[in-house]
């Protein structure tokens, strides 16, 4: 018997059996859609598994606490936004119970005491509500920005000792009222309220200012967001805020909070990013730091919460586009959905990618929505000869990338997207520039940086620069969809210096993350049979070969923009041990 240490997820709907005799049809299609469209995708965000569906309730195993508490939280605030429209008659409510305990393997099913307790954990759970045991409450007490109340030991069914139980309320959905408010802006909009001196040192309050106007700034180069100018968020500086009132009044989807507390040589800085909708968090984190130096202190900080920030928004945007009716998305939505598509980066989500950023750019003609995306699309229609042939995706590639940038030439997503599409048409000498401009505008965009490292890396043979590029790409944003993206600029300039060893960890990595992305795998390949171990090269070239069939040595030549034809050859020697063919 194959045993894991797991973190098991247990959810059923509240009153399922009365929803199904009011409305079989009804209820099954809802449960379906709603399952469709807003459970699976965040589970899969999550790095969740789903183990089964058992009627009106579902077993989930995640291998991090962490994950499955972010999940359930998530999970139970978008169902509530979902069912907002729904009589309260009909509306879904699930529990949630959480514990961490030891599973036995069956296949794809577990089973043990670990399984049983979350499924009493669930039982006990609120409507609406999450219950942990002890044992998953204290992996995730200081990493989860919820509040848990301790019920203390509680008796389960067919459970030998009582289990410690924890319970966490999530807050209701609300809307804010349209009294006094203002329309929200067509782009996701942010107020940034001024970080709280929790020093007690008046010294120090131009320390926390500094902080939050420097947020301000980075943020307002961000070209998804409409933000809130300083003198305005100032008004409400050193009051109480009600997150959800600020949002009404200023006409804005989300807010951004702090505080700053300083202690001998130390610093503790929090923030949180909040859905102004809701109340309810979308991400929170806190830095420790040595006062060594008061600015660079400053500079870090802002570079650390601006880069967490901007994904983790992105990453929410998608998941709320997933959850709306088709007939009912904007442009925006659409980007947003599109993108939940893109990231996946396999073939079959990528084409449900395209239909969606083509909407949003029928929606709104001229560049500014759809276009930018639809240049990393047809790159890998390019590479991979997915949709069209390589000639038309070439072509469609470098003018949705122009276009984009014509509606805004301030936008750095679409200047660094342009950069990319030059390097893949090999225009060497004109990819860096627009990626240049983008890192002036905004030296805190992590794609930008690594869209340079590319570049540097393939068309102008610094790798060693475009590898550091890369890497503080990474650093700045760790958990970004586009990580695999840039774990395969990293792989292949490790593999141009010739670290074959770093080049394999990379793409293991960038497989895992994405095992649907066959560059992944291609880079895995080549650099395991450059260190000669062949049977792993062989198994990482079949699972190429399972998602580009008939792919060979020279597609690899044609359409790998290395500009450097030593290096090209020395990466299609490398497939070509693995057992690629060669034509």
């Amino acid at each position: 018997m194959e045993r894991r240490l797991a973190a098991i997820l247990a959810a059923d709907v509240v009153g399922y059996t009365a929803l199904m005799q009011a409305d079989e049809t009804g209820t099954l299609r809802r449960m379906t859609e709603l399952r469709h469209r807003v459970i699976e995708p965040l589970i899969a965000d999550h790095r969740g598994r789903v183990v089964k569906l058992m009627g009106d309730g579902l077993l989930v195993e995640f291998a991090s606490v962490v994950d499955a508490v972010n999940c359930a939280v998530e999970w139970q605030n978008q169902v509530a936004e979902y069912g907002s429209a729904e009589s309260s008659e009909s509306v879904f409510r699930f529990r949630i119970g959480i514990n961490l305990g030891d599973v036995i393997v069956d296949g794809t099913d577990i089973h043990g005491d670990g399984v049983n307790v979350a499924a009493r954990l669930e039982a006990m759970a609120e409507p609406g509500g999450i219950c942990l045991s002890d044992d998953a409450h204290r992996q995730v007490k200081s990493k989860a920005s919820v509040e848990f109340e301790n019920i203390g030991p509680q008796e389960l069914k067919n459970v030998a000792d009582p289990v410690t139980v924890f319970r966490i309320k999530p807050k209701a959905v609300e809307m804010p009222s349209a009294a006094g408010s203002l329309s929200l802006s067509d782009k996701p909009s942010i107020a940034v309220l001024p970080f709280d001196n929790m020093s007690g040192d008046a010294e120090q309050e131009y320390f926390s200012d500094g902080i939050t106007e420097d947020i301000i700034t980075s943020l307002s180069r961000m070209p998804w967001f409409f933000v809130i100018a300083r003198n305005t968020t100032f008004t409400y500086k050193g009051q109480a805020q009600d997150v959800k009132k600020v949002g009404a009044e200023l006409g804005v989807h989300y807010v951004l909070e702090g505080s700053v507390r300083k202690g001998g040589n130390r610093v503790r800085i929090t923030a949180q990013l909040i859905d102004a909708a809701t109340g309810n968090h979308v991400w929170a984190e806190r830095y420790d730091r040595d006062l060594e130096d008061i600015f660079a202190v400053q500079d870090d900080v802002t570079e650390q919460i601006v880069g967490a920030v901007a994904p983790e928004f992105l990453n929410f945007e998608a998941r709320r586009a997933q959850s709306k009716e088709a007939e009912h998305l904007d442009a925006w939505d659409c980007v947003m959905r599109g993108r939940w598509h893109l990231w996946r980066l396999g073939r079959e989500n990528l084409a449900e990618a395209r239909k969606y950023f083509e909407k949003a750019l029928s929606l709104v003609p001229g560049g500014a929505f759809g276009a930018s995306e639809l240049t990393i699309v047809y790159l890998w229609d390019f590479l991979y000869g997915w949709n069209r042939s390589p000639a038309e995706s070439l072509k469609a590639m470098i003018e949705y990338a122009e276009l984009a940038v014509n509606a805004d030439d301030q936008d750095t997503w679409a200047l660094s997207n342009l950069a990319w599409a030059r390097l893949f048409r090999r225009q060497w000498d004109k990819a860096l520039a627009p990626v240049e401009r983008a890192i002036e505008l905004n030296p805190n965009f992590a794609p930008a940086l690594a869209g340079r490292g590319l570049v540097l890396d393939l068309a102008h043979g610094r790798s060693e620069e475009g590898i550091a590029d890369i890497r503080s790409a990474m650093r700045l944003s760790p958990r970004d969809t586009l990580m695999p993206m840039w774990l395969a600029a990293l792989g292949i300039a490790y593999y141009n210096v010739e670290r074959y060893e770093d080049a394999v960890e990379t793409a293991q990595r960038a497989t895992r993350l994405a095992p649907g992305f066959p560059t992944g795998h291609r880079q895995l390949a080549a650099a395991l049979a450059m260190l000669g171990r062949m049977e792993e090269a062989a198994a990482a070239r079949r699972d190429l070969e399972a998602l580009i069939p008939g792919h060979t040595a020279d597609e690899v030549r044609e359409r790998l923009p290395v500009r450097d034809e030593a290096k090209l050859e020395r990466f299609v020697e490398g497939l070509v041990k693995a057992g690629l063919p060669a034509a």
